[in-house]
């Protein structure tokens, strides 16, 4: 259930860059930057990163550039810490 909540967030993620990109050009109501950090805080983070660079969206925006990044390092941080300290359990 994890994994599948994992791919739906990142895809999210990866949608509104687009989205809010679209609504770049044309003028239209945009979708806040306070809702695309809170995708990727949610776990959406590689989404957001990946929709970013396929996009050019908000690439020259510093708090982007560094601060998607830096939410995926911790949240590949705390992945690794949860797998490396999990008590082994043998399969029954």
């Amino acid at each position: 259930m994890l994994l599948i909540y994992y791919i739906i967030v990142n895809i999210i993620g990866f949608s509104l860059m687009g989205i809010d990109k679209k609504r770049a050009i044309r003028g239209a109501w945009r979708i806040s930057e306070a809702s695309l950090f809170l995708t990727a805080v949610l776990g959406g983070s590689l989404g957001c990163i990946l929709g970013m660079q396929h996009f050019r969206h908000k690439t020259k925006r510093w708090y982007f550039k560094y601060g998607m990044p830096a939410i995926f390092s911790v949240q590949l941080f705390l992945f690794l810490l949860i797998v490396q300290h999990r008590p082994f359990m043998p399969s029954q």
